[in-house]
């Protein structure tokens, strides 16, 4: 292809992704497939990649993450970002309005009414159309420069359309989706990671990371609604029109906004804004009181913290009072005892609320509350319920104080007070509650993956005295799964040939099965990658096991004194007569040609299969995965949302290829 050709097919790619963009992010209206755009993007890499001077810093291939970041430079904003006062009482929101009115006596006054985001603060420096820097808020003088994360997000432009002045700062709010937040927890928990509290935090925290390729895995979005400092040109001058100008020049703003002359139009505007809040995407707290006019805002000034021409009126969580029945304590698969509130169900923002978590005994105790209380329920980011307090006037003197046992509820065992972690655990490994969690984990889909075993069958088992450990599920027998509940031929065949299938499961399922302290999954797959095999690392020392990235003091103790427990040896060892894989396998696995070999690959970015599964079928083919790009890599298999390894091999000339090129070199 010519020269001149590439280049016109360049453009138009990047044109082409940059509307297809806006058009899924921006308005929600997609007009081509997922795989359609996979295609264009890949189109578009591919001949930047034969051609680097065709790369422009608007190009949607610079959605990468770039190296991790040591730390975050401070930045100074141009112009402050101010924070707003807020209210809870329309009435204070009315005398708001007035106070206004009094500063500008005699002047008709218009208002925007607009969703309170409940985000983090960001300003977007755009210099030439191009986007040059983006910072939070900080203090509001200065804040963080999260440029490198901001971009990962494909809802913010890199480049703007249209008209623009020459400097421009653009102010709005990153949020996590809410779909994306239950999902994040969810993994979280999988891993046994610490819980988000609510979309907010877990946007603020996704923003801090110094590893952007992790940023760009959260699904982080922003809408936008503000001006800062405007150079070398015109923007709009009233609130309205701002935010459908930022909208034309491809930002992302609130879905929906009103317009009013008055406190009754504003109050009008409020009390629709409450009732579909739910209907959006993100979390919203509130409505945004904005005078309209930036004129007259200038003329109302600002306090030292706060305009004086904006106001933010807050809803009041959504908040139930019901009976506190009782507190149940459940048993988690590490022994951990966790009581839960028994509650009277109720309505809470839209869903059915029976049981909350109540922490721990420490919380309880400081929120003094006791069985038989009326209690305030909310749902912390409007997902997970949690008992807020009490309502003490309520009390009849029947109420009950609660203590956690001192014996397990599940198997009876005299239970162990971890004063550092304020945590009540269980240290019976045969305990049927830590057996049912233990079995569930290992068979979930992020460990062994055993199709049929979940929940439901997993309480059957254990119940009918089936499986009481881990090898016990490889002892199972058609005749006794047969005869448990809605288990006919057919099923019972499934069930036992997907545990069997699990046998061959590489190494890294395994270590993650095993429900070892601080063991996810990401450190799971170092460790397999580091030692090879189970025997190996069973064996390590701990300033080994510390020599292995991510693996800390903490992780590090955990796993060398889970293999020298005497019960944990015994579990390896029935596994292994199972004929489990322990790593040897993976190591041993009968090339299926020689395809590759000789080839280094580095693996980057979302692909259609785990990443461990390619790694695999690039060395059963002769060629080598590397974790790095270099001089010495032969290609780098690039998915969406590829990290800084694409960068670099970019920069070296490393030929860059998509999954459907491996295939079909290993095509027959």
């Amino acid at each position: 292809m010519p020269a001149s050709h590439v280049s016109s097919r360049a453009r138009e790619l990047r044109r082409q992704i940059a509307r297809h963009d806006k058009l899924y992010y921006g308005e929600a209206q997609p007009e081509i497939t997922d795989r359609e755009y996979d295609a264009l993007l890949r189109e578009l890499t591919d001949l930047e990649a034969a051609h680097p001077d065709l790369s422009t810093p608007d190009s949607p291939t610079r959605r990468v993450a770039g190296k991790p970041l040591e730390g975050f430079q401070q930045v100074r904003h141009r112009v402050p970002m101010q924070s707003l006062d807020n209210t809870y009482s329309l009435e204070e929101a009315d005398e708001f309005m007035a106070r206004v009115e009094r500063l500008l006596p005699g002047i008709p006054l218009g208002w925007t009414i607009e969703p309170k985001v409940d985000g983090v603060a960001l300003s977007l420096t755009y210099r030439g159309g191009l986007l040059e820097l983006a910072a939070t808020r900080g203090d509001g003088a200065t804040g963080d420069d999260v440029t490198q994360n901001i971009r990962t997000i494909r809802s913010i432009p890199l480049k703007l359309a249209g008209e623009v002045p020459e400097l421009i700062e653009i102010r709005g709010e990153v949020f996590l989706p809410k779909k994306k937040f239950s999902a994040l927890n969810t993994e979280r928990e999988k891993e046994g990671e610490a819980l988000f509290a609510n979309p907010r935090n877990a946007a603020a925290g996704s923003l801090k990371l110094l590893d952007s390729s992790v940023v760009a895995r959260r699904g982080l979005n922003a809408v936008f609604y503000g001006l800062g400092a405007v150079e070398g040109g015109k923007a709009p001058q009233t609130q309205a029109e701002l935010l459908r100008w930022l909208k034309s020049i491809g930002l992302p703003v609130v879905p929906k906004f009103w317009e009013a002359n008055d406190e009754a139009g504003v109050r009008k505007a409020i009390a629709t804004l409450e009732s579909i809040r739910h209907d959006f995407a993100f979390e919203t707290d509130g409505a945004v009181i904005k005078l309209d006019e930036f004129k007259r805002r200038d003329q109302a000034g600002t306090t030292s913290k706060a305009p004086r021409w904006a106001m933010a009126y807050k809803y009041e969580a959504e908040r139930a009072r019901t009976k506190l029945n009782g507190i149940t304590v459940q048993v988690g698969r590490m022994g951990t005892l966790t009581p839960v509130a028994e509650l009277e169900p109720v309505q809470i923002a839209g869903s059915r609320v029976a049981r909350a978590t109540l922490h721990n005994e420490e919380e309880i105790a400081r929120k003094d509350i006791r069985i038989g209380d009326w209690v305030f329920v909310e749902k912390a980011g409007e997902v997970i319920p949690a008992v807020v307090g009490v309502d003490t006037a309520a009390r009849t003197g029947r109420e009950k104080k609660f203590q956690m046992p001192d014996a397990c509820p599940s198997c009876g065992s005299k239970v162990f007070r971890d004063p550092e972690l304020t945590a009540v655990r269980c240290l019976n490994p045969d305990c049927p509650a830590q057996i049912r969690r233990r079995i569930e984990h290992f068979s979930a889909r992020g460990a062994m993956d055993i199709e049929g075993l979940g929940e439901a069958m997993v309480d059957q088992l254990v119940t009918a005295g089936l499986v009481r450990a881990l090898p016990d599920i490889y002892a199972l027998q058609a005749e006794n799964v047969s005869a448990l509940e809605r288990m006919g031929e057919k099923s019972t065949a499934n069930l036992l040939a997907a545990i069997e299938q699990s046998k061959g499961q590489p190494l890294w399922r395994l270590l993650f099965g095993l429900g070892i302290m601080h063991v996810g999954v990401s450190v799971a797959r170092k460790l397999a990658g580091k030692f090879h095999t189970l025997d190996r690392l069973a064996a390590a020392s701990v300033e080994e096991l510390e020599g292995t990235e991510d693996v800390g003091s903490v992780v590090a103790k955990e796993l060398h004194d889970f293999f020298r427990l005497e019960h944990n040896r015994q579990l390896i060892e029935s596994l292994r007569q199972h004929g489990l894989n322990f790593g040897e396998r993976d190591e041993r696995a009968a090339p299926a040609s020689q395809e590759l070999a000789g080839e280094i690959w580095v693996l980057t970015g979302t692909l259609s299969r785990p990443r461990d599964e390619i790694a695999e079928l690039i060395r059963r083919h002769g060629g080598t995965v590397s974790g790095s790009v270099s001089k010495k890599t032969s290609y780098v298999l690039a998915g969406e949302e590829a990290g800084s390894k694409l960068e670099k091999a970019q920069s070296l000339g490393v030929p860059v290829v998509d999954e459907a090129t491996l295939h079909g070199r290993l095509a027959p």
